[in-house]
């Protein structure tokens, strides 16, 4: 997802229409030593995207002439070789708004008003994550007869081509594939996926695991990889 370079800047689009609220961000982010850039529509986000290549997206809801939905969604359907996470910023704190922005890609939320120091160690919990995976994931391709699962390369590939993956979708992936024949709870699901407590959110979980399927299964109405366990959660199986 992040593919962190410790010899280059992380890279940062903040998209935020408030003025106080960018410019802050701005600031604090520079202070840490990233690299930002600021916009205040999706449109401007739209161009900004393909020349800055972002490690992260910091994307408000609420633009001036679209839906921050709308931006995350493109964002994960532009053909770029790595995708950058995507933390949104809501005053909305509605489940069903948490669940329409993991459908489309955002790996995060955070609920407006936050603190700077709040959202700074989130950032930072996001790449940790991103570099202890790329250092932990094996150079192994494994065979799920409709697709391959590329762990080295963060990639999901069907006949040589990669597939366009959510990032968060792409990291339950993984992690269930590294640990076959294990069944996890949502809970413990959110924890080592997410990084830290989504508690009462466990539908997050569940539109992951219906997205992988419909990539991954043959059948994703009778799934044979990714099987649920009645009362407990989801595990991998092996393919025979």
């Amino acid at each position: 997802m992040l593919g962190i370079s410790s010899q280059a800047p992380v890279r940062i689009l903040v998209v935020q229409d408030e003025p106080n609220l960018s410019g802050s961000l701005s600031y604090i982010l520079e202070a840490a030593g990233y690299k930002v850039q600021v916009v205040g529509t999706g449109e401007e986000a739209m161009r900004a995207f393909p020349d800055l290549c972002p490690d992260l997206v910091l994307l408000d809801i609420s633009l001036p002439d679209c839906s921050g939905f709308e931006v995350c969604r493109r964002i994960r359907a532009s053909a770029v070789a790595r995708q950058p996470a995507v933390v949104i910023l809501t005053a909305k704190t509605g489940e069903s708004d948490r669940v329409a922005g993991f459908e489309v890609g955002a790996d995060d939320f955070v609920t407006k008003p936050f603190s700077l120091r709040e959202l700074s160690a989130r950032i930072r919990a996001l790449f940790r994550r991103s570099e202890s995976q790329a250092v932990e994931a094996p150079p192994a391709l494994i065979d799920l007869g409709r697709v391959q699962v590329d762990l080295a390369g963060h990639r999901l590939l069907r006949e040589g081509r990669t597939v366009a993956v959510k990032p968060k979708a792409f990291e339950l992936l993984a992690f269930l594939v590294r640990h076959p024949g294990r069944v996890f709870t949502r809970d413990q699901l959110l924890e080592n996926v997410w990084g830290y407590d989504y508690a009462g959110e466990t539908r997050t979980v569940d539109v992951h695991v219906h997205w992988l399927r419909s990539e991954i299964e043959e059948d994703p109405g009778a799934p044979v990889l990714l099987h649920t366990v009645r009362g407990v959660g989801y595990g991998f199986r092996r393919p025979t």
